[in-house]
């Protein structure tokens, strides 16, 4: 028989999967009724690349020199690779290294 706190945590993630369900299909909706101008066009063309920048920038701050060597060296290897995978493992291990040089 589920004990309490086992149907609390049931509940939480149900009730979270709706909720970003229902974010999803409202935000669909609004689309919808929203006139695909070329101005919004290049909003939502720009918007991945700030929500990348709004989340990658906070962190680099936190993270300071380490950081920064990681997220260099994964620019780098994007713009000369094409490979996200092969840049994540190499952005975090130059920031592992720079971590364990001292910086």
């Amino acid at each position: 028989m589920p004990s309490e706190a086992q149907f609390g945590a049931f509940a939480g993630i149900v009730a979270m999967a709706l909720a970003t369900y229902f974010t999803r299909v409202i935000g669909f909706w609004a689309m919808g009724h929203v006139p695909m101008t070329l101005r919004v066009r290049r909003m939502l063309e720009t918007l991945p690349g700030a929500i990348v920048v709004a989340i990658i920038v906070p962190l680099m701050a936190r993270a300071g020199v380490p950081g920064l060597v990681g997220i260099v060296v994964t620019f780098a290897s994007m713009m000369l690779r094409r490979n996200e995978f092969l840049a994540v493992a190499l952005g975090m291990g130059a920031v592992s290294l720079a971590r364990a040089l001292g910086l």
